[in-house]
């Protein structure tokens, strides 16, 4: 846990009120001791580093102009909200962020009153926030509740911010968008609207002469709301005219500001003061520097966005030794697919906006025009996939199993409907971790398995991964989705040659006479522990890994529930539609009635806390399965 001592004003702030009653000229203070204790906490509590310590400045503003929680913030994806949480009453539960049964490392309204959205995937907040606004107006809230949406330079190029920012524009409502632009999303930014900020410009002298002028002429009634968004268009137009530069937020009649210093306190607490309360919805364009204070993060803000633990004196960071362990899923997928892509010209690499995190960048170094990071636009990455795909390339589009629950209609309609030849590989898959209940991937298997045209594998280890990716890309089976879990396989020597394997096919582990556990994905394994463990009390359990959920092993159904009364199912996904339904759909259809007891994410969101912690929730772990195995039935 951080030290604070007596005389830091940090120690004295709890909520936001305590913030405001400081003077201006402490505000840069109590940022400087903010960012101190986040770099304290993160150093040996991890979480995410560079993003939070870039909006210190920013999060103290907002919380000192606004009257939270009566005013709304919303953060977009929630990387950045540290600061927020700690100066929102839980600077004392702080050393939990992250951890089993303590802080999320995202805002969550179940957690606080000041975090009034949901937050973890990237776009939603000018939408959300949006919605408030205009709840706020048909509510007729005796007092004026002020919205703020916070969204950075990367999550505004996703789709649902655009279609936000456009409703916004058409709908009366005041709210405020701060465009936190640091020219770095956890990778590299891509795209040309993030060109297009790196390089636009608005004079202050001009800002400050029109909002004076609209007040004069607001007070002298020659300009009401009515005529305003005329007015608004006219001089957006002249202006363009003057600076022959196009504003793309003026040309949606969202009245932009900036770009302004977003790490000089006092400027932007004056400047927030100064627009709150301007009529209309309006854009604050701030630049920060990802991992500001920080002289390593700053440097290498993609390594710095979630480093684990390192000193806080020399910026050293704690790695784990590798030798001698099983590699990343992630990293096995990344060396694959460059191995692939060497014997076959036509294969192509996607990824929306997560080439480090999935390991793309290995392509991208050998094959860089083979590879596109399409930015926070998971739909676009799949309908783009799916265009490469109908004029003969072989795409491996990848993206993480949470993400892509943000493109199902083009996995049906653009991709499934037509029976293209696209490779989903979903990273991420089943229990993430810390990241929570908004990183989870459990719902792929239920949401994939009712696609038509779609085949659905998992690989229980780094071996299967090689023949699922170069099963899927050797022939043209139609959709192909691979789901592999975050972090280490089980194979330390995981470079097999590759070979094809029969789709719909699943395979025995080990041969057994009372009990029959079916598997799918690398659960496999604490299963074929717990059944070590298991036949130590004398019972004889047979072990099948069922590889593939669509196109299910039929046969192998057929011979298991001919020769077995009592089966287990064992999924790291949801239970509900999964693969263990798609079981007792096979009993039910073909008149088969064994006792059938179904392991998996149970109906309801999973917290956040370990691997090891959430297979324990979830009835996952080695000593849950034992106890099945070995209990009454």
């Amino acid at each position: 846990m951080s030290d604070i001592h007596e005389n830091d004003i940090l120690s004295k702030i709890i909520y936001p009120d305590d913030l405001r009653k400081l003077s201006p000229a402490q505000l840069e203070q109590i940022c400087g001791e903010l960012r101190q204790f986040i770099i304290d906490e993160l150093s040996s509590n991890p979480g995410h580093f560079a993003s939070s310590l870039g909006v210190v400045e920013l999060t103290v503003a907002l919380h000192y102009v606004f009257n939270t929680p009566y005013d709304r913030i919303v953060w977009d994806v929630g990387h950045q909200a540290y600061a927020h949480k700690i100066l929102t009453g839980r600077r004392e539960q702080f050393h939990t962020n992250r951890k089993f049964k303590g802080l999320s490392g995202f805002p969550t309204p179940a957690e606080s009153e000041y975090d009034t959205f949901s937050a973890g995937h990237a776009s939603n907040s000018i939408s959300a926030a949006l919605g408030m606004a205009v709840a706020s107006a048909l509510n007729k809230d005796e007092k004026n509740r002020h919205v703020v949406a916070v969204i950075g330079d990367a999550a505004i190029g996703g789709g649902l911010a655009f279609e936000g920012l456009n409703n916004a524009s058409s709908n009366p409502n005041n709210l405020l968008i701060i465009l936190n632009d640091n020219n770095m999303a956890i990778d590299h930014n891509v795209g040309g609207l993030n060109q297009y900020l790196v390089n636009i410009t608005t004079s202050r002298s001009y800002n400050k002469i029109r909002y004076n002028l609209y007040k004069a002429f607001y007070k002298a009634n020659l300009i009401n709301e009515d005529i305003r968004g005329a007015i608004l268009r006219f001089n957006n137009s002249l202006k363009s005219l003057i600076t022959r530069q196009q504003n793309i937020f003026d040309g949606l009649d969202v009245r932009y500001f900036g770009p302004v210093d977003g790490h000089d306190v006092e400027s932007l607490v004056r400047i927030l003061h100064d627009i709150k309360d301007m009529k209309g919805p309006k854009i604050l364009h701030i630049r920060t520097v990802k991992g500001k204070g920080f002289k390593p993060a700053e440097e290498s803000a993609t390594i710095w966005h979630a480093p684990g633990k390192f000193n806080k004196i020399t910026g050293e960071r704690f790695l784990p030794s590798s030798e001698g362990q099983p590699p990343l899923f992630q990293d096995v997928f990344g060396h694959t697919l460059v191995e692939l892509a060497r014997q076959n010209p036509k294969i192509v690499g996607i990824t929306p906006a997560m080439p480090t995190g999935c390991s793309m960048t290995y392509m991208m170094k050998e094959f860089p025009d083979r590879s596109f990071d399409v930015g926070i636009a998971e739909e676009h990455a799949v309908t783009f996939s799916g265009g490469l795909a109908k004029e003969g390339m072989v795409p491996f589009c990848n993206i993480y199993s949470s993400f892509m629950q943000r493109a199902y209609d083009q996995v049906i309609h653009d991709v499934a409907l037509q029976k293209l030849h696209v490779i989903f590989c979903l990273d991420r898959a089943g229990l993430v971790g810390e990241d929570g209940p908004t990183h989870h991937g459990v719902f792929d298997l239920s949401y994939f398995r009712a696609i038509p045209n779609m085949t659905v594998a998992a690989p229980i280890n780094e071996h299967w991964l090689r023949k699922l990716m170069y099963t899927a890309q050797a022939e043209n089976h139609g959709p192909f989705m691979i789901r592999y879990p975050r972090g280490k396989g089980s194979l330390s020597d995981w470079e097999c040659p590759f070979e094809s394997v029969e789709i719909g096919k699943g395979y025995p582990l080990k041969n057994g006479t009372d009990i029959a556990v079916l598997s799918l994905g690398p659960i496999g394994n604490n299963v074929a522990e717990a059944i070590r463990e298991a036949e130590k009390k004398g019972i004889s359990i047979a072990h099948y890994d069922m590889v593939f959920l669509k196109p299910l092993d039929e046969e192998l159904l057929h011979d298991v529930m001919k020769r077995f009364n009592r089966i287990v199912t064992v999924e790291d996904g949801a239970l509900k539609g999964g693969f263990g339904s798609a079981v007792l759909e096979f009993m039910a259809d073909n008149g088969y009635s064994p006792q059938i007891r179904r392991i998996g994410i149970p109906d309801r969101f999973i917290e956040h806390g370990t691997i090891n912690q959430l297979h324990q929730v979830c009835e996952m772990d080695v000593d849950s399965i034992y106890r099945t195995l070995t209990s009454e039935w």
